[in-house]
């Protein structure tokens, strides 16, 4: 929750207590240089000794509750027929209420199996924006994805309070034109990843359901972060102030007709699930399970991880947790803001997002800003964030590149990972950085993997700038 000091300052109260704790450090700055040219200025192969703060992801890398943790050693490792699964299966129906859950081993997983089951070479999957993976799924089983989010959604300064919509006169324009048989489905994320986890409201929700009934499309909806689009929802749209985040996400669920989800993000837990109350779409995605998973009580997870999920269900409604991270990133965004440092704005659901073209202007897309700011971050404070730009995008069949709406840095910001003062220490690095932001240059290809390009790939900097910086922090703060 969010408290107003005496000051009138308003700060995130961390509403839970820190009983066990993992220590970290703070590599010298000869040292991060090493580390980010080793790894190909790729920050997904720094090594974790080499970092101070990983904010890369929130992905799995959450706090666990200590309910979630002795929930861990009830497990039943049974093969077949787990009493763990069933909890799950419970806490969906509770949650969601949907009555069919297929285990999967992550968000991919899902998107592979969907993707697989309903995916058809020369069809397309309409969204409010694409995640990456999603994409390369649609695009690997033939398909192609058409992104229709709202104007708002692209302009990283922006008071507009939900920048996930979809635009819906778009959306029936595209429908008339390619024809409803072509669509395999309409796809909402919650929240839209790649433009800074921005959330969409519950009015545009129900105004595209209402469009996929009168075409009979099939509807779906990523929820791996619903408990945070569900916290804007309470906290942004009239009308929600007086619900629950399980009213809502309850209400989010009934206008579409399968779900799937990372529960790594907004449950907490490492592992995933699709949900249903079709019986025709469970029987058609069920097969596929032993094949690409394993058995459809476990689905490629470990009984620990499913017994913990089930947990993390019941406790991503909570009020104090679901806005756990959303106010915390509102802090660190705004200290940002204060420094002068361009962000996206309003902050969203899993990180603050830094505009690399307006902070790196003299570097040109089709040389990474975004993946040249991660890796002069990470230079300057030992903090780990992740590109989400042109980077990566991967590059057209004929071997174009294909430029980004946004560059953007991603620092996510996991929930009851971080303290304040770490997060002080790194506005204060960033700002540092902004004011000798003519420092920094761009990137080239070294290796280049030929889909999802941005996870295992290496590149070089241009002209060695990173000695440039190291000689200018030194001269300022010494190693650290």
């Amino acid at each position: 929750m969010e408290v107003k000091l005496s000051n009138g300052k308003v700060i995130p109260m961390e509403m839970h207590k820190i009983k066990i704790v993992q220590q970290t450090f703070l590599p010298a700055i000869e040292e991060r240089i090493e580390a980010i040219q080793s790894a190909g200025f790729n920050t997904f192969l720094l090594k974790s000794h080499n970092l101070f703060l990983d904010m890369l992801t929130d992905s799995g890398t959450n706090a666990m509750s200590d309910n979630q943790q002795s929930a861990m050693l009830l497990s039943d490792d049974a093969y077949a027929g787990s009493e763990s699964f069933y909890k799950l299966e419970e806490a969906v129906q509770d949650i969601f209420g949907l009555k069919y859950v297929i285990p999967a081993h992550q968000g991919r997983a899902c998107e592979h199996l969907i993707a697989k089951v309903f995916v058809k070479p020369g069809t397309y999957v309409i969204t409010n924006y694409h995640f990456t993976t999603t994409k390369a799924h649609i695009r690997l089983c033939g398909g192609e994805v058409i992104e229709l989010i709202g104007d708002e959604g692209r302009i990283t300064n922006s008071h507009c309070p939900f920048k996930g919509n979809m635009d819906v006169l778009e959306l029936r324009k595209t429908i008339e034109k390619l024809g409803k048989e072509r669509i395999n489905s309409i796809r909402m994320e919650a929240t839209t990843n790649l433009i800074g986890g921005q959330p969409f409201s519950m009015q545009n929700l129900k105004e595209v359901r209402k469009i996929a009934n009168e075409y009979g499309i099939m509807m779906v909806m990523d929820c791996s972060l619903i408990s945070e689009n569900a916290y804007f929802i309470k906290t942004r749209e009239p009308g929600f102030e007086d619900k629950t985040i399980k009213e809502i996400i309850r209400e989010m669920i009934e206008q579409v007709d399968m779900v799937y989800m990372s529960a790594r993000k907004s449950a907490m837990a490492r592992g995933g699930l699709i949900a249903t109350n079709h019986q025709r779409i469970f029987n058609e995605i069920l097969p596929n399970v032993p094949v690409y998973e394993g058995f459809i009580t476990y689905g490629g997870m470990s009984t620990k991880e499913i017994e913990s999920i089930a947990v993390g269900m019941y406790e991503m409604v909570d009020l104090n947790i679901a806005g756990s991270g959303a106010e915390f990133i509102r802090f660190f965004a705004n200290r940002l803001i204060e420094y002068g440092v361009p962000v996206v704005t309003p902050p969203g659901g899993l990180g603050c997002h830094i505009d690399a073209s307006k902070f790196l202007p003299n570097i040109p897309w089709n040389e990474y800003p975004a993946g040249a700011l991660a890796a002069a971050v990470y230079i300057i404070s030992g903090c780990r964030g992740m590109e989400r730009g042109s980077l990566s995008m991967d590059r057209e069949a004929d071997g174009e590149e294909e430029q980004s709406d946004m560059e953007l840095l991603r620092l996510a910001v996991p929930r009851r990972t971080f303290t304040m003062s770490q997060l002080e220490f790194l506005a204060d690095r960033i700002s540092w950085l902004y004011n000798h932001r003519d420092l920094i240059q761009g990137l080239k290809w070294v290796e280049e993997p030929p889909v999802l390009r941005f996870f295992i790939g290496r590149l070089e900097s241009i002209n060695r700038w990173e000695y440039d910086l190291l000689q200018a922090f030194q001269s300022d703060f010494g190693a650290y």
